[in-house]
């Protein structure tokens, strides 16, 4: 069981690597519980028995993009008010805006730095 004042993270993602980086980050320097998927169908199979604080969505996904993982989390009144965030190496200003007006909360760009991922996350959660 988790320290119940521990952030508790739904991270993602379909590359391994940049989960398995995220989740030493997010764990080892933020202190935060993370959860990670490799797809969208994942996140959702996890969300049936776990509800995270925050949902870190990569953008650029095959089968179900984080786009449209977020979509169908809106369908859901238990999951539409948990905080997204996207994470992407698309990162042109009307990009940003478009998730932004979708309700994303904010958005990481990649390549990210472990060393400061919990504190940007932390800092978008405090907005």
């Amino acid at each position: 069981m988790s320290d119940t004042s521990k952030i508790s993270v739904l991270h993602v993602d379909d590359d391994a690597d940049i989960r398995e980086i995220a989740t030493l980050a997010l764990e080892t320097v933020g202190e935060m519980h993370v959860v990670t998927a490799a797809s969208g169908q994942g996140a959702l199979d996890a969300l049936t028995s776990f509800t995270p604080d925050v949902l870190l969505l990569d953008f650029m996904m095959p089968e179900m993009s984080g786009e449209e993982l977020y979509h169908r989390l809106q369908e859901n009144p238990d999951l539409r008010d948990i905080p997204c965030i996207f994470m992407t190496a698309r990162v042109q200003a009307e990009e940003i805006q478009s998730l932004k007006n979708l309700g994303a909360k904010d958005i990481i760009e990649k390549p990210f730095d472990p060393m400061t991922l919990a504190d940007q996350i932390k800092a978008i959660l405090a907005e």
